[in-house]
C-alpha cells in the first residue's frame, strides 16, 4: 500500500475507509498508529481496562487483505473500536468493572452488537473501563481505578461509559461502543467533546439483556456524526436472541444525513419546566445552539413538554436492577462490591412489589405523554447536562443517593423512560476549557433524525478534540 504522512490515530472512521479504498494506508498501519497512542496514553487516562493486541492484529491483517483484494465487508472493514466492558466479546473478559466477576472462565460468546462489529471486519482495540455493573454516572471502581477526562485530567468523563468516551475523544480508536441506562452514552460524551448517540429502545439488539431492564440501550460514541450513522447501519441488524428487539430497519442512515434541518419544528426547553440549576455557560452555549438551528431554517419554539421530574421513577427501578444483581452475589462477593453499588442495592431492597408496579404505571403515563408531545414537533433540544465535568474522584466520595447519583445530570433519565432516540452533541466550551453539549430527541423510531440535524449542526460547527498539551 501507498504511504501517507497522515497521523492515521487522528483520522476518524470514514476517513480511514476512504484511505484504505484508495491504499493510501493499510488496517495494519492504522491499527499500529492507534496502539501507539493508547501505550502514551492510557496510563493517564485508564481508558482501557483490557487490551486485546494480538486478537486486534490478526483481525487487521485479514481487512488488509480484504481492502488489497476490493472485498471489504463494510465501511467498518479495517476500523479500530473498542468495547464497553460490560458486553460480552468472545476471546475477550467482560468484568463489568466488578471484582464479583470470574476473569478466569471461557469467554466464547459475542454480545450482538459485538458481532455485528466483527462481521463488519471491525478490528476490536480491547474493552473500556466502566463503573462496576455500570451503576453510576462517573467511571471509577475498585477494581479499575479512576478513569479521566482527557481535555483535563482531573475531571470525570463521566459515565457509565466514561471508558469509551475517553478513548473515542483522545482518538484512541474512532469508534467507542457504550451502552445508556440513563445516561451512560450521552453524559461521558458531553463531558469528553465527542458526539454520542442513545438509539429508540430495541434498535440495537442486547443481549443478556440488562439487569436495568427495558431503560438500557446500546449505542456509539464518536468525533463525527457521520462515524455515528456507519456504525448504526451496522449495529442495528437483528439478533434473535433479543426478544425485546425492533424489526429490521433497513435504511440507510448515510443517505439522509446531510438533508439538514430547514422547516423541521424543534421545542427548546432549556431545563423541562423542572431543572433549577444550569451552569449559566451551559445554558447560554445550548441557547445559541438553538440559535444556529434557527439560522439554518428550522422553526424553533421555546417549551417545556410538561412533566415533573422523573428521578424517583428512574432511581426505583435504578435501584431495583443493583438489588437484583446484588440478590445474586455470594457473601464473599458481595464484600468486595464498590461501596456506591452496595447502597444502591441497599435502597433497591425496600421496594415492594406495589411500589414497582405504581413506578410502572407512572412511567407508562410519561411514555405516552412524549409519544403525543412528539406529534407535534420533529425533535426536543435541550442542554445535555446541566454542568461541565467535575472532579474525578475514587468510589464512595459522596453519599450515594438518588439526587447524587443523577441530580446533577437531569436532561437525560427521563428519555431512557420513554425509550426515545437521542444525541448529546457538543457546542462549545466553558473559559475554563470543557466541552459543553446540547441534547437532541427525537420522536421514537425517528432515529435517522436525530443523526440528521446532529450532522447539520456539526456543519456549523465541527467537533473539536482536546488540546494537544493534553493529547
Amino acid at each position: 500500500m501507498q504511504s501517507t504522512n497522515t497521523d492515521l490515530a487522528l483520522c476518524n472512521a470514514n476517513e480511514l475507509a476512504t484511505l484504505f479504498r484508495t491504499l493510501k494506508a493499510s488496517p495494519v498501519e492504522a491499527l499500529q498508529a492507534v496502539e501507539k497512542r493508547i501505550d502514551l496514553l492510557n496510563p493517564h487516562l485508564n481508558a482501557f481496562c483490557f487490551r486485546a493486541s494480538e486478537i486486534a492484529l490478526q483481525q487487521a491483517k485479514l481487512s488488509e487483505y480484504r481492502w488489497l483484494k476490493a472485498t471489504p465487508f463494510s465501511d467498518l472493514d479495517g476500523v479500530p473500536i473498542s468495547i464497553k466492558d460490560l458486553i460480552l466479546t468472545e476471546g475477550m473478559p467482560t468484568l463489568r468493572g466488578s471484582f464479583t466477576v470470574d476473569v478466569n472462565q471461557t469467554w466464547n460468546v459475542d454480545a450482538p452488537i459485538a458481532a455485528r462489529l466483527k462481521e463488519a471486519g471491525a478490528v476490536v482495540l480491547g474493552k473500556t473501563s466502566t463503573p462496576e455493573f455500570g451503576c453510576k454516572a462517573e467511571t471509577n471502581s475498585p477494581l479499575t481505578g479512576i478513569t479521566r477526562n482527557p481535555w483535563n485530567l482531573t475531571k470525570t468523563p463521566g459515565g457509565s461509559s466514561g471508558g469509551a468516551s475517553a478513548a473515542v475523544s483522545a482518538n484512541l480508536g474512532p469508534i467507542g461502543i457504550g451502552t445508556d441506562g440513563a445516561g451512560s452514552i450521552r453524559i461521558p460524551a458531553a463531558f469528553c467533546g465527542n458526539f454520542g448517540f442513545k438509539p429508540s429502545f430495541g434498535r440495537v439488539p442486547a443481549y443478556p439483556l440488562s439487569p436495568f431492564g427495558t431503560v438500557a440501550h446500546l449505542g456509539p460514541h464518536t468525533m463525527s456524526v457521520e462515524d455515528a450513522a456507519t456504525t448504526m447501519n451496522i449495529i442495528k441488524k437483528p439478533d434473535a436472541r433479543d426478544w425485546a428487539s425492533l424489526p429490521y430497519d433497513d435504511k440507510n442512515y448515510l443517505r439522509t444525513l446531510k438533508e439538514g434541518v430547514h422547516g423541521l419544528k424543534i421545542a427548546f426547553s432549556p431545563n423541562l419546566g423542572y431543572v433549577k440549576n444550569v451552569d449559566p455557560e451551559v445554558a447560554l452555549k445550548v441557547a445559541q445552539a438553538a440559535k444556529i438551528f434557527e439560522s439554518l431554517g428550522a422553526h424553533v419554539e421555546l417549551v417545556d413538554p410538561g412533566f415533573e421530574d422523573p428521578i424517583d421513577i428512574t432511581t426505583s427501578l435504578w435501584f431495583l436492577g443493583s438489588f437484583s444483581i446484588w440478590s445474586g452475589l455470594t457473601k464473599d462477593q458481595q464484600s468486595k462490591c464498590d461501596q456506591d453499588f452496595v447502597v444502591q442495592a441497599e435502597l433497591g431492597k425496600y421496594l415492594s412489589a406495589l411500589d414497582i408496579q405504581k413506578i410502572n404505571l407512572r412511567r407508562g403515563m410519561l411514555g405516552s405523554h412524549m409519544r403525543q408531545f412528539m406529534s407535534r414537533y420533529d425533535l426536543l433540544l435541550t442542554p445535555a447536562v446541566s454542568i461541565p465535568a467535575f472532579d474525578a474522584l475514587p468510589s464512595g466520595h459522596r453519599k450515594m443517593d438518588a439526587n447524587t447519583m443523577l441530580g446533577w445530570t437531569p436532561f437525560s433519565y427521563p428519555f431512557n423512560l420513554t425509550q426515545q432516540p437521542a444525541c448529546s452533541m457538543p457546542c462549545g466550551n466553558t473559559n475554563s476549557g470543557l466541552p459543553i453539549a446540547f441534547q437532541l430527541v427525537g420522536p421514537m423510531f425517528a432515529d435517522e433524525l436525530v443523526l440528521q440535524a446532529a450532522y447539520a449542526f456539526e456543519e456549523v460547527m465541527p467537533i473539536l478534540r482536546p488540546p494537544k498539551l493534553i493529547m
